[in-house]
């Protein structure tokens, strides 16, 4: 049986019955942001400013590399940043949860831990963005914050928007919950400062490429180009929103991909990825960060980097000097 995201992003008819609910669910969303927009309900204004990340659709767009690629274009340019998220998936018995390089991914979350290894920055999860952001800045000597996944954290002020699409996949049937894949009407799209497509970009959207790096052993850290596992066929193992972009990389690279395709944050155990022959196994960083304790010499990931024109980076620093007065 197909899941539910499956349907939407073919379009199938039958979603039209679920029509009425979704209508009801966009207008509850336009009620909570006019609802904070008005003051009845509260946001927190911090000292530094706040750059959100997010999208208007469920599941992965590609917001964590664009993340990591903006901590490191701001660090370049002398700012000291700083990460929040929501830590989706953690089981910690209490938030806020400061994630470090050696935290536990089934505590903290895959994608904080990830982006807490790439950056290098200091990070705090926790499911109030205001309460991760307040420790944030008591800890760490940090002068702007990026807030990863929160477009539609109201409660925390922010200073820049930016909206990530699948450029592939886009809106899909452009429906709101249940019966399509988004989170706000797509009109949101309108209001945020930027937005950045993932693969091909339209007019007014900015550009952004995932560029494959070499193969990477968890254990040792050994590393080899991942065009060289086309000698046979690998299990490639996806526990991500697009599964599908992950195998087709893999074809385009002359990898014959054996697909496993997990739902989004799965939390992997013990053997789960130990299949019954010699093959190789290749997987994406998200999924890594959670099978470490596990892997034996078999397994690899595949890390990603985002790019993005100079142009982006001129038109970001330009709305940074408008924040900052």
């Amino acid at each position: 049986m197909k899941r539910i995201d499956e349907h939407w992003y073919r379009k199938s008819p039958w979603l039209w019955l679920l029509w009425p609910l979704s209508i009801l669910f966009c207008l509850l969303v336009i009620l909570r942001r006019w609802l904070y927009r008005l003051g009845v309900l509260q946001s927190e204004r911090l000292a530094v400013p706040i750059i959100v990340v997010g999208n208007i659709t469920v599941g992965g767009s590609g917001k964590t590399p664009l993340v990591l690629w903006l901590a490191e274009f701001l660090r370049q340019r002398g700012y000291r940043p700083g990460l929040i998220s929501r830590g989706y998936g953690g089981k910690a018995l209490h938030w806020p949860q400061t994630v470090s390089a050696d935290s536990d991914a089934r505590q903290v979350g895959d994608e904080a831990l990830l982006l807490a290894r790439r950056s290098g920055c200091p990070m705090v999860v926790g499911p109030d963005r205001a309460a991760a952001a307040r420790q944030l800045l008591a800890e760490h000597d940090v002068n702007i914050i990026l807030s990863d996944d929160g477009l539609q954290h109201y409660r925390l002020m922010r200073d820049i928007e930016i909206a990530v699409l699948d450029g592939e996949r886009r809106l899909a049937n452009g429906l709101c919950l249940p019966a399509g894949p988004l989170r706000e009407p797509k009109a949101r799209l309108a209001s945020v400062d930027f937005v950045v497509a993932n693969g091909q970009a339209r007019e007014g959207e900015w550009a952004m490429q995932l560029q494959v790096g070499e193969a990477i052993l968890l254990t040792g850290g050994k590393t080899k180009p991942v065009s060289s596992f086309s000698d046979g066929p690998v299990h490639a193992v996806a526990g991500i929103g697009n599964p599908a972009r992950f195998f087709d990389t893999l074809r385009a690279l002359g990898v014959t991909p054996i697909e496993h395709a997990f739902p989004d944050h799965h939390p992997y155990c013990q053997g789960e990825l130990d299949f019954n022959d010699a093959n190789l196994v290749l997987m994406t960083e998200k999924d890594a960060v959670k099978y470490f304790n596990y892997a034996g010499n078999r397994h690899w990931y595949m890390p990603v980097t985002a790019r993005l024109s100079d142009e982006f980076g001129k038109h970001l620093l330009a709305a940074l000097e408008k924040v900052n007065g």
